[in-house]
């Protein structure tokens, strides 16, 4: 149920992290992949797949580009005939300046990668997954489009955009075959979040890296690819109009001190002790 064999699917972000991740792992289960990113180190995600014995593409363009999004879904069906799966996965944060300090300027870039992107990737792909028979649109939200404390003004905003697209494209396309779902990463080792998981290894706090979630710790690329691939393939054909939350389940509540869990924990063993 897992499987994309036959099928043909464009990754946005491409290059590094969730979209080299799930470029690599949808190849790996049968998919002819178009890797997209506006960075030249797509080319080495297209090797990787080549040289596990997959077919792909790489195209350098700007998710948030409408000619760019239009030329990206013509040459995956140019190229490979069909289209089947489009993952609009790109995505910037805009840095982390305090609300006060963000500027329009960078509030409006945000919007036009992180938002626009997928409105434009859902635009433009329909007609071409409507002539396969349907198929499956996936978008990267973040569990900080869900509430407040999980990243800054502009990228929260954004993702919280991204959660509402979804549920508006999957009514917009009723009777289509196409199902739209998004996915919420939490704090997920990327290049977007080196430099924070950089900094905590360096001052000896890498265990402190996502104590808030009940596993405590930080997710990885592969692990935020594996819920794409059930999204893209069969396994999720009942699954639409969705924001799944993959974040080790910090989104069961808001964030709490690392004391108030400790304390939390300490009742609980006098309870199992009782």
């Amino acid at each position: 149920m897992f499987s994309l064999a036959g099928k043909v699917a464009i990754i946005t972000g491409a290059a590094s992290g969730i979209g080299r991740a799930s470029a690599l792992l949808f190849a790996e289960a049968g998919a002819k992949i178009l890797a997209c990113d506006r960075s030249p180190d797509v080319a080495a995600t297209v090797a990787a797949i080549e040289a596990a014995g997959g077919e792909a593409k790489a195209l350098e363009m700007d998710a948030g580009s409408e000619p760019d999004v239009i030329g990206a879904v013509a040459m995956a069906v140019e190229t490979f005939g069909r289209l089947d799966v489009v993952y609009a996965n790109a995505g910037i944060t805009g840095g982390l300046p305090d609300f006060l300090d963000t500027t329009a300027d960078t509030f409006a870039e945000v919007l036009r990668v992180n938002l626009i992107g997928p409105f434009l990737a859902i635009k433009h792909a329909a007609p071409a997954l409507m002539k396969s028979g349907g198929g499956s649109i996936i978008c990267t939200a973040s569990v900080a489009g869900l509430r407040y404390g999980a990243g800054p003004v502009a990228y929260s905003a954004s993702k919280a955009g991204v959660i509402n697209l979804v549920q508006h494209a999957c009514q917009s396309l009723v009777g289509t075959g196409i199902r739209v779902n998004g996915i919420c990463p939490g704090l997920t080792e990327t290049g977007m979040t080196q430099p924070l998981f950089d900094h905590a290894r360096a001052a000896g706090k890498g265990d402190r890296i996502g104590q808030l979630n009940p596993l405590q710790r930080g997710g990885q690329p592969d692990e935020i690819a594996a819920m794409a691939l059930f999204l893209a393939s069969p396994a999720s054909s009942y699954v639409n109009g969705q924001a799944i939350a993959v974040d080790g389940g910090l989104s069961t509540s808001h964030p709490v001190a690392p004391s108030t869990q400790l304390a939390a924990r300490a009742a609980l063993d006098k309870f199992k002790d009782d």
